[in-house]
């Protein structure tokens, strides 16, 4: 792969435009210090640069790059358009968003743009362009940054009249659109485009429901969710487009949200040059779903990514906004790296005097010093990068597990009317990847339509929605010897929320040997048992397939309440792979005996044999292996004996016999 920097960036969010010139200069100096070397400038710079329709004042904006320049900076450089100036709003009311609730906006807030009003687009794409011609051709802006963070919704008229456009353009004709939204339901047929109205609470939005802006029809929920995350990347081209009018090469990109909800990531990528994604955890999050946002960044292209930003110490948004402990921030940055980014960045470089991010972490802090903890394990980190800019970018994660990942899966999941709150998307694709992770084997989370002949294994967990094409795609891996995992709630429906008939898993029944009769919920203080052919038993919760065999092999049954004794996990033969069909979400130790008994059915090789509790991780180059060995756990842990000798690329020594690694503790390990 070609690499899109030719070193490791290293900086940040930048907004001199908010301090005095006496100020940039004594930042100059701090960052040097740091070995900061990029700058994202000009996010959030729309007002100052165009104060009035027809005024565009670039003054600033060029000092700052003059600045930047001649310090011989990376400049990621922003397109600004992710917050409308107050006149817009003004002078053209509708290019502001109508929420959920049927309110029209005004002048406030930022990603506050209506996707399909035609004056912010007009206007947008100007300015794209005229960014583009005047700074192009400048050898230091290494990468455009297009808008910021894209998300939220907008249920205008504007967007209305542009969803029955792109349902036109879907469908064809009414019958196929009330075919695919079961409108004989509560005699919703429709018999003029302009009868379709938008899925708001002033439609068939459900009062108090589960799920936020969850509606009586998922069919139109979930075309609601195709139509905004279409139209918001339709924007995100034709930034793209008019920057390419001037610059044919700089890389473009915009910074994503690990397993944000609103948009489709994967199709996002297809347009996108290089991914980037901004890592924010909070104090709790598991160091298995940081790892795990990570892995589905890099999935989207299957190449490195950016990390846009992270913050060196503590968020401001969160209800809990923990400082990073002593060694956090460094071994954080590792694990984005050993996971496949070519990047780091934070928000922010300085911090703000005011507004609601005043409090948001930064490089420097309102003492406006380098004498903190902060900005050393800044500078130190920024020493080490230095050492591995020739190093690590361009070496590549190999993985032999596929976890899918859909975006279509995860809306129809979560706008379904049952069969419990509880069933949570990303949490129960996580639950799926924290096995992996625990054992140290490679994971890349690919999309339904992945070659999935790249994998040993494929895991497929709440496959809910069964689009076209994809059961012969899985039913060929598997015949072609592929180990395939996938769960209840699996099978269910096809791409606009219909049920399969003939009992679930539908289009999967086959290749499964099995077909679900029933599906119990569970309340949260409920739980079944599943005993296990060997006698070992784990808890279930949630939900519990009441299912028969058909062909395949009862690895457990329910050992409680009226199916005691019926399948919950079971194992298929098909050619010459095998289907294991997961029926209730277990606790860990069942579902990491099932897991156990796959990979070692798909002969899935770990990173290292005995991890001893760490996270390990390999990327491979052209000529040697790189091997992150980190510590997250509250203990020094033993460094598997397989590394001892291994020369550590941080400390320039090697690994002894039986060394240990304290807590936040990283080796860059070299084979």
């Amino acid at each position: 792969m070609k690499r899109p920097f030719k070193r490791i960036l290293y900086g940040g969010d930048y907004n001199p435009n908010q301090w005095g010139k006496e100020v940039w200069k004594e930042d100059m100096r701090i960052f040097k210090d740091a070995r900061i070397n990029s700058a994202t400038i000009n996010v959030f710079s729309w007002a100052k640069i165009q104060p009035s329709e027809d005024t565009y004042n670039f003054t600033e904006l060029d000092e700052v790059i003059a600045m930047l320049s001649q310090e011989n900076y990376d400049i990621v450089l922003a397109t600004s358009t992710a917050a409308l100036p107050a006149w817009m709003v003004k002078r053209y009311p509708e290019v502001a968003r109508t929420d959920y609730e049927g309110r029209h906006h005004k002048f406030g807030q930022r990603h506050n743009a209506c996707p399909n009003s035609l004056v912010f687009q007009k206007f947008a794409s100007r300015l794209a362009g005229k960014l583009a011609e005047r700074y192009g051709d400048n050898p230091h802006v290494t990468c455009w940054h297009i808008s910021n963070e894209y998300g939220g919704e907008c249920y205008c008229e504007n967007c209305e009249k542009a969803f029955r456009v792109w349902l036109r353009g879907k469908y064809q004709t009414l019958d196929e659109l009330n075919k695919a939204w079961n409108t004989e339901f509560w005699g919703h047929t429709i018999y003029d485009w302009d009868e379709v109205v938008l899925p708001d609470a002033l439609g068939d939005g459900i009062e108090d429901a589960a799920e936020p802006h969850m509606t009586a029809f998922a069919g139109l929920s979930i075309d609601y969710c195709r139509f905004n995350s279409d139209g918001m990347l339709n924007n995100f081209k034709m930034e793209k487009e008019a920057i390419r009018k001037f610059d044919k090469e700089t890389p473009i990109t915009t910074n994503m949200m690990g397993t944000f909800k609103g948009l489709d990531y994967f199709k996002w990528a297809k347009e996108m040059d290089v991914i980037s994604w901004d890592n924010y955890p909070s104090y709790n999050t598991p160091w298995s779903l940081v790892a795990m946002k990570h892995d589905l960044m890099r999935g989207l292209k299957d190449q490195p990514f950016t990390l846009m930003e992270q913050t060196p110490s503590q968020q401001n948004w969160q209800p809990y906004n923990s400082l990073k402990r002593p060694g956090q921030m460094r071994a954080q940055s590792y694990q984005t790296m050993a996971h496949g980014a070519d990047t780091i960045q934070f928000f922010q470089l300085r911090r703000s005097v005011g507004g609601c991010e005043k409090f948001h972490g930064a490089v420097i802090a309102h003492a406006g010093t380098e004498n903190t903890r902060v900005f050393r394990e800044v500078k130190q980190l920024g020493e080490e990068l230095e050492k591995l800019s020739n190093v690590i970018p361009g070496t590549v994660n190999e993985a032999e597990v596929g976890v899918i990942f859909d975006w279509d899966n995860y809306w129809a999941l979560e706008y379904t009317s049952g069969p419990s709150i509880s069933l949570k998307y990303v949490d129960q694709i996580h639950q799926y990847y924290r096995y992996f992770y625990d054992h140290n084997m490679g994971v890349t989370m690919i999309p339904v339509d992945a070659d999935f002949s790249k994998y040993k294994m494929i895991v497929a967990p709440v496959l809910y929605m069964v689009k076209p094409g994809m059961k012969e795609a899985l039913e060929k891996y598997v015949k072609n010897g592929g180990i395939l995992v996938t769960t209840y709630m699996s099978g269910i429906v096809g791409e606009s929320d219909n049920v399969y008939l003939g009992g679930y898993p539908g289009p999967l029944k086959e290749m499964a040997g099995i077909w679900v009769e029933e599906i119990d919920a569970l309340a949260p203080e409920q739980y079944n048992i599943v005993t296990f052919k060997d006698g070992s038993q784990s808890k279930c919760k949630i939900v519990c397939d009441l299912m028969h065999l058909e062909g395949a092999e009862a690895l457990g049954e329910y050992a409680e309440d009226f199916y005691a004794g019926m399948p919950a996990v079971t194992r298929h033969d098909y050619g010459k792979g095998k289907l294991y069909y997961i029926g209730s979400c277990m606790e860990v130790v069942g579902t990491d005996k099932i897991l156990t008994m796959a990979a070692e059915d798909a002969r899935v090789n770990p990173v290292a044999e005995n991890g001893n509790g760490l996270e390990i991780v390999k990327r491979n180059g052209e000529e040697k292996s790189f091997y992150f060995v980190m510590n997250f756990k509250d203990e020094d842990l033993k460094i598997p004996e397989e590394f001892a000798g291994k020369m550590d690329l941080l400390s320039g020594n090697a690994v002894e016999k039986g060394e240990m690694l304290p807590k936040f503790g990283v080796k860059i390990l070299v084979e």
